[in-house]
Parts: C-alpha cells; structure tokens; sequence
C-alpha cells in the first residue's frame, strides 16, 4: 500500500507547487507509481502539468463532498508513472461546504484509501493556508515534506505550522510525521539565503534534507509549458536539485 505524503506550508511563494510536481515527476522516473493530488483551488499543480483546470468538468472537489470517486477522475500525464487527481476554481467553494459536513476532516483520508494500492507514493499539494483543506490533507498523510523558502519571514512562520501538525497529531492522525524540510528558492549570492539555511540546519539536524533547491529560471518556465523540469530541462541546476533531493528521499528509511 502506497505511502500519503502532503506537502504543506501555510506561506505561499515557498516553491511548494514547483517541490510537488517536480518530486512526484523524479520518483516516477526512479520507477515509482506516483499520484499527485492537487488540493489547492489555484490549482498550479494541475496546470503545471499541462491540464486546463478551467476546462475542467469534474475535479478533486467533487471527490470531496461525495460526487464521484477518485479513481474516475485520475489521470495520466506526460510523464510516465506519474498520474494526477486535479483541481480546479470549484474546489474554493469546499472550504465552507466542508464546515457542515460530518467527518469533514476525513473527506480526503477515506476517498484516498479507494486508490492509494495502486502506487508507491501519493503526494498532495495543498494551499497556502491552514484551513479545511489542508488539514484533510494533513489528515489523511502518514508524513509532511515541508518546502522553506531561504528568507527570514517563511522561517517566521515554521512554527506555527509545527504547532498545527501536532495539534492534528494529537486530535485526528497519531501517525502523522514531519518526514523533511525542504530548502528551496536558496540564492547563494545573499548572506540572509546563508543564514536561513545555517539556522535550520542548527535546529533541524536530523531533518533537513541536505539537497537544496536553489532560484533557477528554467524552474519558473516550466510550469507555463506545462511540464515539470524532468521533461523542460533536466540538465538544468533546478532539475538536478530534485533529482538529488528525490534520490535522497528514496534512500531515507521511510520512503
């Protein structure tokens, strides 16, 4: 049975779309059958992959509140063994309608256990916020990869973050775990970049990953050609980062 794994940051801008889509691209690569669930009404993951979220009929929201079951609306992507469960504009609506639902926290938990044996790894982004949805997210995950922008305001709001996880570690999924901090948007050329980085190694020793993300343009282009950085520019300074950081969640004793 494959393992749930949600990447969460309640700042947005930290790269935590462009770790989901590209992570989930690498692994499948490495030969690992991977879901990406995008549960973010942006939906960048699922236009990151080359899939019109506005054109859309039925997506990740429909799932939610009981419309249809996820495995009619997984699809396949470009990349081989990587398939997505999609988002679109409609899911910004679940938020409330989620609110007056019973076992709302668990929306996602149980419609993933429908489809998580066919993978190795599922991976869910979620939105820039706190709210229902990323807590279902964090609820139906057996660990959280946490991606960190390298400036001092993301490294502000860690905490709070830690401080949720546990309070649904307490309430709703005793197994959950943060599985890695992720350091991503790194511009060598800043002391602040230098010193983000120093900090969370000091504090997190054992559970920062050592591959760091650094600012690339081919990273920011990739998106709008609707291909992770495997397929756009994999000989890039980005795409060599993920292939690394995947490598190095793969051999970690969890994977």
């Amino acid at each position: 049975m494959g393992r749930i794994y949600a990447l969460a940051n309640q700042k947005g801008g930290v790269g935590k779309t462009t770790t989901a889509v590209n992570l989930g691209a690498y692994l499948a690569n490495h030969d690992k059958r991977v879901l990406l669930v995008d549960v973010d009404p942006q939906a960048n993951a699922t236009s990151s992959l080359g899939v019109d979220k506005n054109a859309l009929s039925r997506s990740i929201y429909d799932v939610l509140i009981g419309a249809t079951s996820p495995a009619s609306l997984t699809m396949v992507t470009g990349c081989p063994g990587l398939d997505l469960l999609p988002s679109s504009p409609a899911l910004a609506g679940a938020e409330v309608e989620l609110l007056q639902v019973a076992g709302r926290e668990t929306r996602l938990r149980h419609a993933l256990q429908q489809v998580r044996q066919r993978y190795d790894l599922v991976l869910i982004d979620t939105p820039p916020s706190l709210g229902m949805l990323t807590v279902n997210a964090l609820t139906a995950s057996d660990g959280v990869f946490i991606p960190i922008q390298c400036e001092y305001l993301p490294l502000e709001g860690l905490a709070q973050l830690l401080h949720t996880i546990e309070l649904i570690r307490q309430r709703l999924n005793p197994d959950l775990a943060v599985r890695g901090l992720i350091l991503t948007m790194y511009d060598r050329r800043t002391n602040i970049a230098r010193q983000v980085v120093q900090e969370i190694i000091d504090y997190f020793p054992t559970t920062v990953f050592r591959s760091i993300i650094p600012r690339n343009v081919k990273l920011a282009e990739a998106p709008s050609y609707g291909e992770p950085i495997l397929t756009y520019a994999p000989e890039s300074i980005g795409g060599q980062a993920y292939n690394a950081l995947c490598r190095e969640i793969l051999t970690s004793e969890w994977a």
